[in-house]
């Protein structure tokens, strides 16, 4: 039986490493956009645009397709990689590589590697806690109560539950992040999951959050490498090879692959060594 041209032709290949390649571009301008909002917003702005992210069903759908999207283009440039190494088993005599190609270039397999590699820390430290921690903390304010600060849970629907009126007026929180009436056992309110809270306590500690911000930072360095080759990469493949766009082509893809990762540098950094706890 014959293989199919998914996994047999190097230009289907090609091809579909482009496609997702451009997907997971569009999917970093998103996130960099809701991930903005650690610097110029609220703790509740913040909090909201992760609930949205993570209960609206189209972004949902879009989310499994992102995931889907990273896994094959991860896959991908592996088979790409092992079918061009095998294509040429034997180095030439004479190789000079830097002459005809950029560094990243030759590396794209190491610097995806590293990328992969990222991701999958950054969903195990931000993503899991978000949606499988029982432990994340629910969203509360200090409101000023005729000279004596009092703690409120925020609720999604604009009100307020003082956090001493939990367990000792007959509110249970259920389901991590829904308030009940334990009586009538019916829903009364439902809270804010304060992913800004995880976010800077990740960055501002004391021991790991230096470390975590230098690791971010050369991760986005590496992506930024990765991006410069890749998205002329894949407007090649996709035959986008007009001489007249060309160098239009070119100064967006390398606009891209500097401005998003340095804007993602940006926010641990300001986190860390400014942004007040």
């Amino acid at each position: 039986m014959a293989k199919s041209a998914l996994l047999k032709s190097s230009l289907a290949k090609k091809y579909w490493m482009a496609l997702t390649g451009l997907f997971l571009c569009l999917f970093l301008a998103g996130h960099l956009a809701g991930n903005l909002q650690l610097i110029f917003s609220d703790a509740l702005q913040f909090n909201q645009y992760a609930v949205f992210m993570t209960t609206n069903p189209a972004v949902k759908l879009l989310s499994y397709v992102t995931y889907i999207s990273i896994l094959f283009h991860a896959v991908d440039g592996i088979l790409l990689t092992i079918q061009n190494r095998a294509a040429r088993p034997v180095g030439y005599a004479k190789n000079n590589p830097a002459a005809n190609s950029s560094w990243a270039s030759r590396n794209m397999a190491l610097l995806g590697t590293l990328i992969l590699v990222f991701i999958v820390t950054h969903m195990v430290s931000f993503w899991a806690v978000m949606h499988f921690d029982d432990k994340m903390p629910l969203q509360t304010i200090s409101i000023d109560m005729q000279g004596q600060k009092q703690d409120f849970y925020v609720t999604t629907d604009g009100g307020y539950i003082p956090v001493d009126q939990v367990n000792e007026s007959g509110l249970v929180i259920k389901n991590r992040t829904e308030f009940f009436d334990a009586t009538a056992n019916i829903k009364v309110k439902e809270g804010y999951k304060d992913l800004h809270k995880i976010t800077v306590a990740f960055f501002q500690d004391a021991q790991t959050g230096l470390i975590a911000t230098i690791l971010y930072v050369i991760a986005m360095i590496v992506l930024s490498f990765h991006l410069m080759h890749g998205l002329a990469s894949a407007f090649q493949s996709l035959g986008v090879n007009y001489p007249k766009y060309n160098p239009i082509i070119k100064g967006f893809g390398k606009g891209f692959a500097i401005i998003v990762p340095l804007l993602f540098a940006i926010i641990p950094i300001y986190i860390h060594f400014f942004l007040k706890a």
